[in-house]
């Protein structure tokens, strides 16, 4: 009998250890975009193109339609001839959309949507009221330092805007 509870309670041990193991995190931690970091997404193409000229911004931060008006217009990119081939595009658009801000996929795309109307479709991040309320305390003069450039420069201030985070104790906003 001895035995018996000996062996139930080392398996039960082991059985403990392992859910616990198994169920930790393991490498990089990295959010679903309930904190303030985002997922990481790998998508060659898009990193490739659109990080060319600035940060790939995150799908999240945009709902579907908008990501549809900005690769639609791409010839006249926010005054840049930022055009792509037609599979490039409609593969970088498809990508756009599966992790867009109404596709469910993160919870920084859900409050992103929250904050806007179901047929709102802004051309910018900056337009956003998620982006606004989040951004409401830094002044006009910030945004127009020669370090900061502009609203859409997010790795301005946000070290990690690159590896999607931004977590406002980690802000320094730049003299």
């Amino acid at each position: 009998m001895n035995y018996l509870l000996r062996g139930i309670g080392v398996l039960m041990t082991v059985g403990v250890i392992s859910v616990l193991a198994f169920s930790l995190p393991s490498g990089e931690a990295r959010g679903d975009g309930g904190g303030e970091t985002l997922p990481r997404l790998t998508h060659k193409a898009w990193q490739q193109e659109c990080a060319s000229c600035h940060i790939a911004y995150a799908p999240a931060f945009l709902p579907k339609a908008s990501w549809r008006r900005v690769m639609g217009g791409l010839d006249q990119h926010f005054g840049e001839n930022a055009s792509l081939d037609p599979a490039t595009q409609a593969d970088i658009l498809r990508f756009l959309e599966a992790n867009a801000a109404d596709a469910g996929s993160s919870q920084m795309g859900n409050r992103v949507m929250r904050s806007m109307g179901a047929k709102d479709a802004p051309m910018r991040i900056t337009e956003t009221r998620w982006f606004v309320r989040k951004h409401d305390e830094v002044s006009r003069a910030v945004w127009s330092r020669k370090a900061v450039g502009s609203a859409a420069n997010c790795a301005a201030c946000h070290r990690q805007a690159e590896q999607g985070v931004f977590n406002e104790d980690a802000v320094r906003i730049p003299k």
